[in-house]
């Protein structure tokens, strides 16, 4: 229902009764000249209809029940009630009761001034390129506005814009047959705008809108049309008609009805009607009676269908009876067969429960399943916790084996020790050239003194053959015995410098043999490994030309077929992996692979983590207790979407593995998927920064990963040699072309063994035989210089004994030759310190390459121990690796386990929901049966009860079943029939006695508005000295009108005057005055009229103007929208009347200016 209600005329204040429109729609009009006779005519004509006593004429069957009769009687008292005449007042009656009332009532009213309406009326309007005008607006007053301006000067536009812009129908202005035509000349578009005020208690939407609503519509040539509905701030509300049509609901504006807005053809029409017909007919749709008719008749219409199809309903119920009772009595025939029918249903409620009772025990099982992995459930997640552990403390291993790598002493040290023995001898041995330098101008200062010696010796000789012939023979003797001691410690001094160089020659030799030795007999022991391993690797691939599997370990034959025989958890364990891997590349890439998956390539895989244990032991019994165990899941996820670019070489790609399983046990635990392979270490850091970042193995034995962030590592791979049956995989050959592959490389080993030991053993025999030499001049050196020792101090004492025998001349020779001789015995002892020093800086340089040996030693032992580190870590690592997929195992092991677990709940629960929806049917179809017997016995039964009972059934023709539902069935057909007609009956009758009063409503409505219109009519006459009066006629539908004028009273007595004998101005005049009687009788707030002083002269418009406004003034929040095209000087203007004035039009550009005043 809408808010406010449309109200009637008379005002709240008053009496009389008020009443509503049934319907909540806006106002209609029906522009259809049917009959719109008083409902009241109509609703008499239907009572006739009837008989006198109420009966209907509709016949039923043969046989008559006393519920017919008891439905008939009730039937007859209803009808009774309604056929009972009402006692109505006629129409001189009805005004003596309430004219005097209504009388004081308008003329207190017309001393009280009306109020300004808070709603519902007109503010202001604005339209562009609307009609004539390109640009009008008004500002109109709250109560009386009149528009005034020449013919031509637009101002019907505004009656026509207001309608169009409240909704209106474009026909009802009269003005054109759509809105197209209301489009401006020349122009593409049109535009309306109006103020609405919305102000006090009943305001619509006062939040949303605020105290003015704005509408505007817009229309195009084209058709199309549209509305904007605005708050006062300009803010679009709506857009909607739905909400325009709330709108003017809400406010009572009732834009179509034609005495709302009366434009020009609709005056005229109203002032020439001569027809009381067409008079009567304007009133109705005026005061929205003929609405309420025309649905009033609708309903009446359809209550007397209903009553149609009622009485054909009612002539079935003889024949449903009828059917009832045939089938009850054939039921009741089958009183033999019910016995059986009864046990049947014993049994079938037994089955029932028998179900329910399996369902029971299914239920239970479930339970007790659900309790079972309920109960598994903490023992995995317990070893869970203990895989958890385990990882943890290989975690602590690793961790720790990491930090004895970080631990180990640097040696830094050592390689800086290094870096200075390099130093030191490199320095000694630039030393030992500056000695043999020295030495060997030692032995050329040496030559020469000694020529200058023998110079001297000549030189005394002749001069002694000159001295006397007697002391020759002594100084012979002398000199004799001087140049043995001499020639003796020459020869000796030249004995001991030889064995100096020849034990020089001798200790260079034997250093040179003894590192030459060292290094041949390090490559003897690479080369009896080599010989050692290819005999090994010989052996399994002999053994291999009868066992594949010999490169995986010992036995492992029989250790697959143990595996086939046992008992395991998971599925088959599934190894050695490498069983299913090759090399695509083995001579380019099978070394490398070989050495960084060869774990995994021993390794077997097992999806329980419980078979581990078992074939941990196994592998141990059989030789094999290193062997890395996996755990995995038969999962064939897509690993394409982790690979790089197709032109980059993977491991997965360098391999080809022909099980599924195997390869993404490989991508998990090595990632071979992502891990490139490159030639060099150089190649593989560009491939992988092109690639930002990821981690290759290269053929140089590098390792390298580079971050996505841009930093870059690497470090030599620990190559480990991989003797035996190990060096057999990924080399893409059989066992016997291994055998011929590793015979040829043994052959060559033992070659060069050969060789190398050969020149060993001669470099040993070369290195005794030198240190035997070197001992023997050492011995020889010791006892020359003792014998040069004796010699010297004999040639010193000759030397004196003969320096005192000697002439003077001779003594000068003499002391120049000792002379020469100092100066040849300071260069031996320079010999022989330069020569000590030598030995000195050889021994130096010797301890030197002892300590050198001893810092690679130390080196050597640094690599062995983080080697050993490194494989401890290794080791640790795979170990944590193993745990962690225990770990991994256990955890999807405790998932699986919870989601059996609640997969199993979901099935308990859905049993129990089953079980107890089973037993809440079972206890609706009968009660519980105790201790059924199983559900097959039951059926069985049952069925041998069903058979002989089917044998009885057809001799009956039907079963026990169907007569019953045969029975029920015409009995609910019966019931629903007598109950339904029952209860449309009533609801019919009471449907037709609430019409019956709204349409007696509706007649004193009519005749209190027709009281109303006739009084406020004499009224308006009385302004001028008329008399007259309105004659209506509801019965025939016409409206009279009955004027005296003035000069009538004079002449013509009493007589009443025909309104077509009237003269023109007195024919407008009356037309006015009831046109103001029935504006008294409608309620809305908003009252158009245009022309409607065309035809009067100036005393009947003087009066009719000031008439209208009283009349204005006195009512209550109503506006008044007039147009003439008159002046107004003549007429008096109060506070509340508005003149707005159009200017005069412009003749040749279609547009006409306005002002407002």
């Amino acid at each position: 229902m809408p808010k406010r209600q449309h109200k009637a005329a008379i005002d709240s204040d008053e009496e009389e009764p008020q009443h509503s429109q049934a319907s909540s729609k806006r106002a209609r009009t029906a522009d259809n000249s049917e009959d719109e006779d008083a409902p009241r005519t109509r609703a008499r004509r239907t009572r006739e209809k009837r008989p006198a006593n109420g009966k209907t004429n509709g016949k039923g069957k043969a046989r008559a029940t006393e519920s017919d009769e008891d439905e008939r009687s009730e039937e007859e008292d209803e009808d009774g009630q309604d056929s009972q005449p009402r006692e109505e007042l006629d129409d001189e009656e009805f005004e003596r009761i309430h004219g005097e009332k209504l009388e004081v009532h308008l003329a207190n009213r017309r001393k009280v001034a009306g109020g300004v309406a808070e709603h519902g009326i007109i503010e202001y309007i604005e339209m562009h390129q609307f009609m004539c005008h390109k640009y009008l607006r008004f500002t109109f007053g709250p109560q009386i506005n009149f528009i005034i301006g020449h013919n031509g000067s637009g101002k019907s536009a505004v009656l026509s814009a207001i309608t169009v812009a409240l909704g209106g129908k474009a026909t009802s202005t009269g003005r054109g047959n759509g809105l197209k035509s209301f489009i401006r000349e020349g122009q593409g578009s049109s535009e309306v705008t109006i103020h609405i005020k919305n102000q006090g208690e009943e305001a619509f939407k006062p939040k949303e809108y605020g105290k003015t609503i704005v509408i505007t519509r817009k229309f195009t040539k084209e058709g199309s049309s549209s509305w904007k509905i605005k708050s006062k701030d300009n803010k679009v509300i709506s857009t909607k008609k739905e909400e325009l049509a709330a709108i003017c609901d809400h406010m009572n504006i009732q834009v179509d009805n034609p005495m709302n807005v009366l434009t020009q053809d609709s005056a005229r029409q109203f002032l020439s009607a001569s027809q009381p017909q067409d008079k009567y007919k304007f009133f109705l749709r005026g005061t929205q009676l003929s609405q309420l008719s025309d649905e009033y008749d609708i309903c009446m219409t359809n209550i007397t269908q209903t009553a149609k199809l009622l009485l054909v309903k009612k002539e079935a119920l003889p024949d449903l009876r009828a059917r009832l009772r045939e089938v009850t009595a054939r039921y009741d025939e089958a009183a033999k067969a019910r016995e059986q029918k009864r046990r049947v249903d014993d049994l079938k409620k037994e089955l029932a429960w028998s179900h329910v009772s399996a369902k029971e025990a299914e239920m239970e099982k479930k339970t007790e399943e659900v309790a079972k992995l309920a109960r598994r459930l903490p023992e995995i997640e317990k070893r869970v916790q203990l895989a958890q552990v385990e990882f943890d403390a290989a975690t602590k291993q690793v961790t720790k084996f990491e930090q004895e790598i970080n631990d180990l002493e640097g040696v830094d040290d050592l390689n800086v020790r290094k870096t200075e023995l390099q130093d030191e001898m490199r320095a000694n041995k630039t030393r030992l050239m500056d000695l043999n330098n020295d030495l060997k101008q030692i032995d050329a200062s040496t030559l020469a003194i000694n020529k200058q010696i023998e110079g001297l010796e000549k030189s005394m000789g002749e001069e002694a053959r000159r001295m006397a012939v007697n002391t020759q023979g002594k100084q012979e003797e002398t000199q004799r015995k001087l140049e043995g001691a001499r020639t003796n410690i020459s020869s000796l001094e030249a004995e001991i410098g030889e064995l100096i160089r020849e034990r020089k020659d001798k200790g260079t030799t034997a250093e040179s043999r003894e590192a030459q030795g060292r290094e041949l007999e390090r490559k003897l022991k690479d080369l009896q490994d080599t010989i050692g391993n290819c005999e090994a690797t010989i052996s399994r691939a002999k053994q291999m030309e009868k066992d594949a599997l010999v490169p995986y370990g010992k036995d492992i034959k029989h250790v697959l077929e143990k595996i086939k025989t046992m008992r395991w958890h998971g599925e088959l364990p599934l190894g050695p992996l490498g069983m299913y891997v090759k090399a695509k590349d083995p001579r380019t890439w099978g070394e490398l692979l070989r050495n960084q998956l060869g774990n995994y390539l021993l390794a077997f895989a097992v999806t329980d983590a419980r078979d581990r244990p078992q074939l941990k032991q196994l592998l141990s019994n059989y030789g094999n207790p290193r062997t890395t165990i996996l755990i995995y899941q038969q999962d064939l996820f897509d690993y394409r979407s982790g690979e790089p670019p197709e032109h980059l070489l993977t491991v997965l790609r360098a391999l080809e593995i022909t099980d599924p399983y195997v390869m993404r046990i490989l991508i998990n635990q090595a990632h071979i998927e992502t891990q490139i392979l490159s030639v060099t270490r150089f190649e593989a850091q560009q491939t992988l920064q092109t690639l930002r970042g990821g981690s290759a193995w290269t053929n140089d034995k590098m390792a390298v990963r580079v971050f996505p962030e841009g930093g870059v590592f690497s470090s030599t791979l620990n190559f480990r040699p991989m003797g035996g049956a190990m060096s057999l995989l990924l080399t893409g050959r059989d066992g016997a072309t291994e055998v011929q592959h590793i015979s040829g490389q043994k052959a060559e080993a033992e070659a060069e063994y050969n060789s190398i030991n050969g020149q060993v053993r001669q470099l040993k025999a070369e290195y005794v035989e030198c240190r035997q030499a070197i001992d023997k001049i050492n011995k020889q050196e010791d006892s020359l210089q003792r014998q040069l020792r004796n010699a010297k101090v004999e040639f010193a004492n000759l030397q004196e004994e003969a320096n005192e025998e000697l002439p003077a001349g001779l003594a000068g020779f003499e002391d120049a030759k000792q002379e020469a001789e100092r100066e040849k015995a300071s260069f031996f002892e320079q010999f022989t310190a330069i020569s000590t020093q030598k030995g000195a800086v050889d021994e130096a340089q010797k301890q030197l390459l002892y300590q050198m040996n001893d810092i690679k030693a130390l080196l050597n032992d640094f690599e062995d121990k983080r080697a050993s580190i490194t494989k401890k870590a290794e080791d640790a690592v795979e170990a944590r690796m193993n745990a962690q997929n225990t770990m991994n195992h256990y955890r999807a092991k405790c998932t699986e386990e919870k989601r059996k677990v609640e997969v199993a709940e979901a099935a308990a629960k859905l049993l129990e929901e089953e079980f107890a929806s089973w037993r809440k049917k079972a206890l609706e179809y009968c009660t519980q049966v105790p201790n059924p017997r199983k559900t097959e016995e039951v059926q069985r039964h049952l069925d041998s009860v069903q058979k002989a009972l089917k044998e009885r059934e057809k001799v009956q023709g039907a079963s026990v079943d169907d007569l019953a539902q045969e029975v029920n069935k015409a009995k609910v057909n019966y019931d629903k029939a007598q109950t339904e007609l029952k209860q449309m009956s009533t609801l019919n009758k009471q449907l037709k006695a609430s019409l019956l009063i709204r349409l007696n409503k509706w007649q004193e409505f009519r005749r209190h508005i027709a009281l109303r219109c006739k009084h406020v009519f004499m009224f308006h006459l009385s302004q001028r000295g008329y008399y007259g009066k309105i004659l209506f006629n509801h019965e025939h539908g016409t409206l009279t009108l009955r004027v005296q004028t003035d000069d009538q009273l004079q002449t013509q007595g009493t007589r009443d005057k025909d309104p077509r004998s009237l003269s023109g101005g007195e024919k407008s005049f009356s037309t006015i005055c009831l046109l103001l009687s029935l504006w008294e009788c409608i309620g809305c707030p908003l009252r158009c009229l245009d022309e409607f002083d065309v035809f009067m002269d100036a005393v009947n418009r003087r009066i009719s103007m000031k008439m209208m406004i009283d009349t204005a003034n006195t009512s209550d929040k109503k506006q008044y929208i007039l147009i003439t095209p008159q002046d107004m000087t003549n007429v008096t203007l109060g506070p509340s009347v508005r003149v707005l004035r159009m200017t005069d039009p412009e003749r040749g550009n279609g547009t006409l200016p306005f002002g407002a005043s």
